[in-house]
């Protein structure tokens, strides 16, 4: 039987491909009707599992798969066995009877993984505890769309060496553009992570000064102190204080710098006000590349 073409992790696919993606992406945005076909998936469904709420991933996903010709079925744990002890293994191979495709949005790397193993439809990655790919295929289109090729340009974090930061790390090997790291310590990214990144080209600093990572960068970006199944303990915030994206911190960047962040935002915290509401701010952009970055996706898995 042949493997599905599943969407796991950013270093799981050649950068080609990730490359066609982002092409695919910018002709859809720019130009929705550019589809041989007006309805290339009619007749397909997507399952979507939540275990964690979203906005964004939700709506952009089943506007994206509607808009497509397709049609969407959403579950929480609550809606099925799965949250009474039935297995990912048992719920894969189930849904692999009914539906064309499985996005999942899970806690547990695990889970999503287990889950490819098992179906024999394509599994997308909605996002984990340990990366958020199409997020950042969202990212690049948004750089892109911005300020030309993402190659060889500067990209600066600052804060949390979260899932998104380890997506970011990844991307830098496949798109060949120098990412710095401005973490403290104790949440630094995973080290494997960056091994593995650097072992295939990928340019990556990682320090603990904001002001140097952002030093000369083509792009600010940053994420939320605590996300679903964090540490809310005030100590994270002590500890991320420094790592705030506020207007001198953006001042160190190029005079046309932008800035993003995946939202959903806490003004105040990772970010004032004034960045992420301000004029180098292209949240709102990157917000709507989703819908985009994922309808190419959908079409690459089921193509």
């Amino acid at each position: 039987m042949t493997r599905p073409r599943h969407f796991l992790d950013l270093a799981e696919n050649e950068p080609a491909v990730l490359r066609r993606l982002i092409d695919t992406a910018l002709a859809l945005k720019a130009d929705p009707a550019s589809l041989d076909d007006p309805a290339p998936l009619a007749g397909r469904t997507l399952a979507m599992i939540f275990e964690k709420p979203s906005t964004r991933t939700r709506v952009s996903f089943e506007v994206g798969m509607r808009s497509l010709g397709g049609d969407v079925i959403v579950l929480s744990p609550n809606d099925m066995q799965i949250g009474r002890g039935e297995t990912i293994e048992d719920t894969a191979r189930v849904l692999s009877r009914y539906v064309d495709a499985i996005m999942i949005r899970t806690f547990e790397a695990d889970t999503l993984a287990a889950l490819a193993e098992h179906a024999t439809v394509p599994v997308i990655n909605g996002l984990t505890g340990r990366s958020h790919p199409c997020q950042l295929m969202a990212d690049v289109m948004t750089f892109e769309e911005h300020r030309g090729p993402i190659e060889d340009r500067v990209i600066a974090w600052s804060g949390d060496g979260n899932n998104v930061a380890c997506s970011w790390i990844e991307a830098a090997a496949a798109f060949n553009f120098e990412l710095r790291l401005a973490c403290p310590p104790v949440l630094a990214p995973p080290a494997a992570i960056i091994e593995r990144a650097e072992r295939i080209g990928g340019r990556i600093a990682l320090t603990e000064d904001p002001c140097e990572a952002v030093r000369g960068a083509d792009c600010v970006v940053t994420d939320t102190w605590v996300s679903m199944g964090d540490d809310a303990e005030d100590h994270r915030h002590n500890v991320l204080a420094p790592y705030q994206v506020d207007e001198r911190l953006m001042s160190r960047a190029k005079p046309d710098a932008i800035f993003m962040h995946c939202l959903p935002a806490h003004r105040g915290e990772e970010v004032t006000a004034g960045v992420i509401d301000g004029p180098q701010s292209v949240v709102w952009d990157e917000a709507e590349n989703r819908l985009h970055a994922q309808k190419a996706i959908l079409l690459w898995c089921l193509e």
